[in-house]
């Protein structure tokens, strides 16, 4: 027999009965072995094989991420000396800022200094005048009014003195007026000294 011939009695045969399995015609055997063989390929690849692959590439991706923050802590390690030495630069920056910071003690004292340079510049009717304090995260500002009379170079000697000083006093929002009587010119101008919150300011002194 032929294969057209197998073919064409595989299309003819009577497949409704169950019990005729063992003479179905080779091609539908064949036919039926394929199915079966692909079914089973695509279960085992499914079930056995894709779990395998979905475990490898979620490995595949830890094993990535373990190296990059092995390499970022070897970076880490090859510069840990230069990073000693910029904390500790740091450390002695901000210590040398803290020693500029007056505490809240020796803020009167730094009120007769501010007085001690305009009389040194020359001015008059030095008045100030203290304003809240406002909390910042880790230090407190102390701002001032400050009333002065004199001329611009007088002004400009008092400014160079104040910024001159030991602790850390800013200078801000000036206004300069001609006095009621003429002559000499008014300035008022906003100062401000801050103080630290922590208590490592008097160590630091």
């Amino acid at each position: 027999m032929s294969w057209k011939d197998a073919i064409e009695r595989a299309r003819d045969f009577d497949y409704s009965d169950p019990e005729r399995l063992g003479v179905w015609p080779l091609p539908t055997k064949i036919l039926v072995c394929v199915l079966i063989a692909v079914a089973l390929i695509f279960a085992g690849y499914w079930f056995k094989v894709k779990p395998i692959e979905q475990q490898l590439t979620s490995e595949q991706i830890k094993e990535k991420g373990l190296r990059d923050t092995f390499e970022l802590k070897a970076a880490q390690a090859a510069n840990l000396d230069a990073y000693k030495a910029q904390m500790e630069e740091m450390k002695a920056s901000f210590e040398s800022l803290l020693s500029r910071l007056p505490t809240d003690t020796e803020v009167a004292g730094l009120l007769d200094d501010i007085d001690a340079r305009s009389v040194e510049s020359g001015l008059g009717d030095f008045k100030l005048e203290l304003q809240p304090e406002q909390d910042a995260e880790y230090y407190v500002e102390k701002p001032m009014e400050i009333n002065v009379r004199g001329g611009y170079h007088d002004f400009g000697g008092f400014v160079s003195g104040v910024a001159g000083m030991p602790r850390i006093v800013t200078l801000h929002d000036f206004t300069i007026e001609t006095s009621d009587g003429g002559g000499d010119l008014n300035m008022q101008i906003t100062a401000k000294t801050y103080y630290y919150q922590g208590g490592e300011q008097n160590d630091a002194e």
